[in-house]
């Protein structure tokens, strides 16, 4: 049903077998689109993001505001405009728990 096929990675342009089993794993998976990377380049890439090197929480601006339960000063990461309220971390472990 499925015959092994050649592509090229989209990253560094070397050739590499899409084969039939891979195929028909895809499909089983529901996968629309064949790989654009080889194994070498989806492995390295799959590293990079677990590494941290991609955006990570770490890398997001926290702003400064007061719980609206608690009255605790906090950080959150959006910037609160007022018409919401804010909690933090506690109680809106508390609160989501409730909903």
């Amino acid at each position: 049903m499925y015959n092994d096929e050649v592509l090229t990675c989209k990253d560094c342009g070397a050739e590499f077998t899409f084969t039939a089993s891979e195929q028909e794993f895809y499909a089983e998976k529901g996968f629309a689109n064949k790989p654009g990377r080889c194994p070498q380049c989806r492995a390295a890439r799959k590293n990079q993001t677990r590494s941290g090197s991609r955006y990570s929480r770490e890398d997001r601006p926290m702003y400064d505001a007061v719980c609206s339960a608690c009255g605790k000063d906090t950080k959150v990461p959006f910037k609160p405009s007022g018409d919401k309220p804010v909690y933090c971390n506690e109680c809106f472990r508390s609160r989501k728990n409730n909903w």
